[in-house]
């Protein structure tokens, strides 16, 4: 074979496309794929790369040129597939070539020595065992027919998996054709291992927590969750690894050890785990189950115990297999971690209202049989109360038995410590500038801040706001994550088609969901002033500010000083309504509202005010009112709704089931009336 031109020292000056006819492009293709492969394997699995980050990005764009100047010379098996081919509509079921068995486990040392003890009794000859670690991650079979990657399926049942090759190929450790000088097997089917590294896990989760949403509980869950996404370009950019670790079938290649395998696994560019050993007696064992358990934590991948095999292949024969395991391996599990772990960094979240929440990344621990992966912080001051840092090692809580909290640091002698956590002067989502209040900071951009959309958008459709049905968090989450909705204005440019593309969605639902958006575009004041989510204003400050400006252009207009006059208004609330009828990028948003056709009706407050200077208060079932209902008819008509009694209530007003309340009533001489004396009041007031 004629020496490939870019393995070494490449020569990166190529001729132009344009001048190439199609056999020297072919010839060219073939060798910067083979030269390509052969970096990927430098730089994967034996960690020794030979060219330049740069050198290698170029010879890769050469390449990605070429197929779009030849398309007849592209191949599924190219490098520049890795990026992510077109989505799926579901995972397909493949068969394994072999049934891929699950293992044995143990938590004492005395069931490890039964095991060996097993081996003994039914092996004659010295037995030779393999010491790996036992990766947490997500189990594949992958086959190569010829040295080319030819599909891979997850563990599934052990019989029959899930086909997520596409996937696969994007893992830049996995090759897509087998290293080789001489002869390879016709077939190859392989068991790995998917992982994420820890690292990459807690960028992972940094992003998912500073967007609003849930992170993954470990990694493995993490890779698991991304390998069987549906659209495989989810997948290109995630920090994702495999490591390989058993042979599966063979054709034509004769061997007679699990060791042997091992050593050749590289050689074709299949990577193996480093601390795999081949070892003789139980005392190796033992030591090296305490030499991974002492090192785990200083690992950047998860391992949660080791697995001991037998080496030679004729004795695995001899001792056979159950009907699940086979009875020549046995994982030795590592105790679980409990209370104790390793705060990795600690990351800025910011919620619907604005709010900026530090939260500490841990270590996946297990506190009461839940995996805990992050604890709340709650503000500057108790991560500075309690000291902690990223790097530190944390004893962590779960309050009330629900949310995980860092109870306190370990204090651990001579380890150098992080930077003190302080929060940052800009919101880490929409860069603008922080507000402080108290022990809280929050971002001030309202709409305009991406991490505050999700939440706002949901706000915005609940019932109590424009009550848009069946417009649910996983459907807002799905659109504003493929931006179809950037800001609530887009939610009135969706069509049928668009749903269409979401999972889940036929014809019907996409237009009954379209027609619900339409159905909203006339809302009263008092109800679109609460979907904006302006903090402090609740439904009846909402209320009480439609009735003082009636307009929603006259609100927009009005100062501090004028807001602050109003009966109900404080200083904070007014602060708050003016900052955001200020901002610049809301003033947009409600410009593009009013520009997709969304109509504020404005508010006719009725003259003559009959119940003006009245305080009411509810307490249990109204029939014909919803508690909002009853306390927007008294309001719209002069008086004041408020949730406790006092000496200053006039009515309360009592449903069936009532609470407490009727009590406090009695305490202060209020005047109780049922459902049906509060509807003939509200007749005589003309309402």
């Amino acid at each position: 074979m004629a020496k490939n031109p870019f393995k070494k020292n490449p020569d990166t000056d190529f001729k132009d496309i344009e001048k190439l006819d199609h056999k020297e492009a072919e010839k060219q293709v073939e060798q910067l794929r083979e030269a390509i492969d052969y970096h990927d394997d430098r730089y994967y699995t034996k960690n020794d790369p030979v060219i330049s980050d740069q050198a290698y990005d170029t010879l890769f764009k050469r390449l990605q040129d070429l197929e779009e100047e030849f398309p007849d010379l592209q191949s599924p098996n190219s490098p520049t597939k890795r990026v992510g081919a077109e989505p799926v509509d579901e995972l397909k079921k493949k068969k394994h070539t072999r049934p891929m068995l699950s293992l044995d486990s143990a938590l004492e040392k005395s069931e490890i020595e039964d095991f060996i003890d097993y081996v003994d009794r039914h092996i004659d000859d010295e037995t030779e065992y393999v010491l790996e670690p036992k990766l947490d991650g997500l189990s594949v079979e992958v086959v190569y027919e010829n040295g080319s990657f030819d599909y891979g399926t997850t563990r599934g049942d052990g019989t029959t998996g899930e086909d997520i090759s596409e996937n696969l190929k994007t893992i830049g450790s996995l090759p897509l054709q087998l290293q080789h000088d001489g002869e390879i097997p016709q077939k190859l089917a392989v068991r790995g291992e998917v992982l994420m590294s820890r690292s990459g896990f807690q960028e992972i989760n940094k992003k998912r927590v500073n967007e609003g949403k849930e992170p993954f509980a470990n990694p493995r869950n993490a890779a698991a969750g991304t390998v069987r996404q549906l659209d495989p370009k989810n997948v290109a950019d995630k920090p994702l690894d495999i490591f390989f670790y058993e042979m599966l079938q063979a054709d034509g290649w004769e061997v007679h050890s699990h060791w042997e395998v091992l050593k050749q696994f590289p050689e074709w560019g299949l990577k193996t785990h480093p601390l795999n050993k081949k070892v003789k007696s139980m005392r190796d064992a033992v030591k090296y189950h305490q030499k991974l358990t002492d090192e785990r934590d200083d690992m950047d991948y998860e391992i949660d115990g080791i697995v001991i095999k037998v080496d030679d292949f004729s004795q695995r024969e001899t001792l056979g297999t159950r009907e699940r395991n086979p009875r020549w391996a046995m994982a030795w599990k590592f105790p679980p971690k409990k209370e104790m772990t390793r705060l990795r960094d600690i990351v800025v979240q910011v919620g619907r209202t604005g709010m900026l929440t530090p939260v500490a990344l841990l270590d996946p621990v297990d506190i009461g049989g839940v995996t805990v992966s992050r604890a709340t912080l709650h503000n500057e001051d108790e991560v500075r109360e309690k000291d902690v840092r990223p790097g530190d090692k944390v004893r962590v809580v779960r309050a009330g038995d629900v949310i995980p909290e860092i109870a306190e640091r370990v204090k651990e002698r001579g380890k150098e410590r992080g930077k003190p956590f302080s929060m940052p002067d800009t919101c880490p989502v929409c860069d603008t500038g922080v507000v402080r209040e108290g022990a809280y900071t929050f971002c001030p951009a309202g709409l305009s801040c991406r991490a505050q959309l999700v939440g706002h958008i949901i706000h915005y459709v609940s019932g109590d706001a424009m009550d848009i049905e069946n417009l649910g968090e996983k459907i807002v989450q799905h659109l504003v994550d493929r931006e179809m909705v950037k800001d609530l204005s887009d939610l009135y440019r969706l069509e049928k088609d668009d749903f269409l593309q979401l999972e889940g969605f036929a014809e019907k639902s996409s237009q009954k969901l379209v027609d619900a958006i339409q159905r909203s575009k006339k809302p009263e004041l008092d109800t679109f002033l609460y979907a904006l989510g302006i903090r402090h204003v609740g439904q009846h400050i909402a209320r009480v500010l439609a009735r003082k400006y009636q307009d929603l252009g006259a609100l927009r207009k009005a100062d501090f000083d004028d807001l602050k006059q109003t009966r109900e208004i404080g200083p904070e609330i007014a602060e708050s309504v003016t900052h955001f009828f200020k901002e610049k990028e809301n003033q947009k948003i409600i410009d593009r509202l009013q520009n997709v056709g969304v109509e504020v009706k404005s508010v006719q407050v009725s003259e003559s005010d009959e119940l003006k200077g009245l305080t009411f208060v509810f307490t249990g079932e109204l029939d014909s009112f919803t508690r909002d209902q009853a306390k927007e008819r008294v309001e719209k008509m002069g008086a004041r709704a408020t949730s406790s009694v006092s000496g200053n209530t006039d009515y309360l007003v009592a449903g069936e089931d009532p609470g407490s309340k009727m009590d406090d009533a009695k305490k202060h001489d209020v005047k109780i009336i049922d459902e049906k004396e509060f509807k003939k009041l509200l007749h005589d007031s003309g309402g």
